[in-house]
């Protein structure tokens, strides 16, 4: 199927979780795995279906099954890392979490063989050869494709924030990039990614996917990797923001926080709401401050009077949600602060031993 359809919008809250790893050898440094971990052997049950390579050989991604809410995410996300771990291992690799493995030198690792891979590498050229990046993806599900549309364009304000939460990826290509996310931009350079513009209804965003692939732009609404989309095959609001992480707590708490926010605002357009339409001029300046600074920035505010801290957005939004995961996010030492400090005090071969799981 290469676009979705409206009749994919079912249930309201459902949850899935996907995240990307690299595959590691015994020094922390990313190597060709993928091949064996997806192709030749058999995975555990768990993984059974659920598990996939991105395009560099050292890139694979799990996927949760379907939760039914919130308090079904702890236990799958750890049950699918363990079964990762031991999976790996028992072929002779590690596994790492980061938004970008900070060994990892995109010219000297091998790109996937899988066909839809190589019609990118050859239709994309330079920005997809070295896009080492790992994501985490979370899905979350609305009962009605236009309130999809609706929460989508809403939540565009609160990725930045998930991205400065998130930040875990300093290093690109061995070198500190003076980023939070250096992800979030290596990323940005391949096309259909970063904020998207607001669609005013689904209709005009099924529009939309049917005339890119018409025209060749892409394969199919897979390559539709912007921030935040509705899924049109699962019926969900998907975010794309945050870089991939190292704790597990980290991902539960994200999850959480995304949860709530899709939840309030369907109700918000359930009862009539009126949106904010935010410019994506204005969504790509909050972006740059999470991308640049992380757990430090601050944004330009949802009513464009000032702005304000990423303290100041979590306390509010915990406070206005009933959520606390992602004060303690906040609280603790970011990814990128973590790195540069491990780097710095330790050097780098003791960084990738930090962010192998």
């Amino acid at each position: 199927m290469t676009t979705g359809s409206p009749d994919a919008f079912t249930d309201l809250g459902t949850l899935g979780v996907e995240e990307e790893f690299f595959v590691v050898d015994e020094d922390g440094l990313p190597t060709a795995g993928s091949d064996t971990l997806v192709y030749e052997a058999d995975p555990p049950e768990i993984l059974d279906g659920r598990i996939d390579h991105e395009l560099f050989k050292f890139v694979v991604e799990t996927q949760t099954r379907r939760l039914d809410g919130p308090d079904e995410v702890t236990p799958a996300v750890r049950e699918v890392r363990d079964a990762l771990l031991e999976y790996a291992a028992e072929h002779g690799y590690g596994i790492s979490a980061a938004g970008l493995h900070p060994g990892a030198r995109w010219r000297e690792h091998e790109h996937a063989e899988k066909p839809r891979y190589r019609s990118q590498l050859e239709r994309i050229q330079y920005p997809q050869h070295r896009n080492t990046t790992a994501g985490l993806h979370i899905h979350v599900g609305v009962d009605d494709a236009d309130k999809a549309m609706w929460v989508a364009n809403e939540i565009r304000w609160f990725l930045p924030v998930m991205l400065a939460l998130s930040a875990n990826s300093p290093f690109w290509n061995g070198r500190d990039t003076g980023l939070a996310s250096a992800r979030a931009k290596v990323f940005e350079n391949l096309p259909n990614t970063g904020m998207p513009t607001a669609f005013d209804s689904y209709a005009e965003f099924d529009a939309f996917e049917e005339t890119m692939v018409e025209h060749g732009s892409m394969e199919d609404r897979g390559e539709i990797w912007w921030d935040v989309r509705p899924h049109s095959a699962h019926g969900t609001v998907e975010i794309r923001a945050p870089d991939a992480q190292h704790d597990p707590a980290v991902v539960e708490a994200l999850v959480e926080y995304a949860h709530a926010l899709v939840v309030d605002l369907a109700e918000r357009y359930a009862d009539g709401g009126e949106g904010y339409g935010h410019r994506r001029e204005l969504l790509d300046e909050n972006k740059w401050r999470a991308t640049r600074h992380g757990h430090d920035a601050s944004f330009v505010a949802r009513d464009g009077d000032g702005t304000v801290s990423l303290g100041d957005v979590v306390e509010r939004e915990c406070e206005r949600l009933g959520v606390t995961g992602i004060r303690d996010v906040y609280e603790r030492e970011s990814g990128a602060a973590f790195q540069r400090r491990v780097h710095e005090t330790e050097g780098a071969s003791a960084l990738y031993d930090a962010v192998r799981l």
